[in-house]
C-alpha cells in the first residue's frame, strides 16, 4: 500500500513532466518538417524550370545596334481635309483643318510605327523626361504621341480658354480632366500598352488626338514627310506594326543583323 500512494504534489509532477515531453517531441519533429521542407523547396527552385528566377536583358551593345527607317505613303487620290467650325469658342483661333487624314504629296503623317514582335522578355527602363501634349488653338499638338508604359506625359494649355481633356482608353484607366487657361500643366502616365488611345476634349468637340504607349523605347511617328526612323534595335528578326487611326494597321517583317541599316517603307489606302 505504502509503494503505491503517491503524495497530490508528485501526482501534478508527473502529469506536467509528460506534458512537457510532449511539447519538446512535438517541436523536434515541427523542427525536422520545416528544415525537410526547405531543403526541397531550395531544391525543387533550382531543379524545376517553372520556379527558375527571371534572369535580367542582356543589355543592348550599342556597337551591335541597327536601324530601321523608311516612308510611308498614302495611295490614290489625297482626301480633301475638312474644315472644322471653331465658332462655338471665339477663344479658339486656330487652323481649323481636321487632320484624320494628312498626306502631303502622298506622304502619309501622323502613322505610328512601333515593334511589335521580336524582343522577347526584355524590359526597359521607363524614361525620366515627360513627353509633352500641348493644346493650341483648340487643337492638340502633336496629333499622335508615342509614350513607353509607366512615363509622364506633361499636358499643357497654351490657350485662353478651358479645355476638358478626356482620354477614353480599353485597357487603361479612364479620367477626365478640366484644365483652366495659364493652369500648372497636368502629369499623367498610362500603366498598360495600348495602341492608339483616342483623347478627346468635352469643351471642343471637334479636338481629337491618339497616343500610343508601348512597353519598349522602339517607336516613332511619322512626319509631314512620311518617313520615321527606330535606332538602337539590337539584331534579330521583328516585326514591325504601321498604325492610322482611319486607314487601320499593316505589319512587315525584318531581319536585322549587327550594325546592320535596313528600309521598310509601307503604303496606305482608302
Amino acid at each position: 500500500m505504502g509503494h503505491n500512494t503517491y503524495k497530490k504534489g508528485d501526482v501534478m509532477t508527473t502529469k506536467k513532466w509528460a506534458a512537457m515531453r510532449g511539447l519538446l517531441s512535438f517541436l523536434a519533429l515541427a523542427l525536422l518538417l520545416g528544415c525537410s521542407k526547405k531543403e526541397n523547396t531550395s531544391e525543387e527552385q533550382a531543379t524545376s524550370p517553372a520556379k527558375e528566377a527571371k534572369t535580367a536583358s542582356a543589355p543592348i551593345d550599342p556597337a551591335t545596334a541597327a536601324t530601321v527607317s523608311g516612308t510611308v505613303t498614302f495611295g490614290g487620290a489625297v482626301p480633301k481635309p475638312q474644315k472644322i467650325d471653331m465658332s462655338q469658342d471665339q477663344a479658339c483661333k486656330g487652323n481649323n483643318v481636321s487632320e484624320t487624314i494628312v498626306a502631303d504629296s502622298g506622304k502619309l503623317a501622323n502613322v505610328f510605327v512601333y515593334v511589335k514582335d521580336g524582343l522577347g522578355d526584355r524590359t526597359f527602363d521607363v524614361p525620366k523626361e515627360p513627353v509633352t501634349l500641348d493644346q493650341k488653338g483648340c487643337q492638340y499638338h502633336p496629333h499622335v504621341l508615342g509614350v513607353m508604359t509607366g512615363q509622364n506625359i506633361e499636358i499643357k494649355n497654351d490657350d485662353p480658354t478651358t479645355h476638358n481633356i478626356h482620354p477614353t482608353p480599353k485597357d487603361n484607366r479612364e479620367w477626365n480632366e478640366s484644365q483652366p487657361p495659364k493652369a500648372a500643366a497636368l502629369e499623367k502616365s498610362f500603366a498598360r500598352e495600348e495602341i492608339m488611345l483616342p483623347v478627346k476634349c468635352n469643351q471642343h468637340p471637334w479636338m481629337k488626338m491618339y497616343m500610343s504607349v508601348v512597353k519598349s523605347p522602339f517607336f516613332a511617328v511619322t512626319g509631314a514627310d512620311g518617313k520615321y526612323e527606330i535606332k538602337g534595335l539590337p539584331p534579330g528578326d521583328y516585326t514591325l506594326a504601321f498604325v492610322q487611326e482611319k486607314l487601320g494597321a499593316q505589319e512587315q517583317k525584318v531581319t536585322l543583323a549587327a550594325k546592320d541599316s535596313k528600309t521598310v517603307d509601307i503604303a496606305f489606302k482608302q
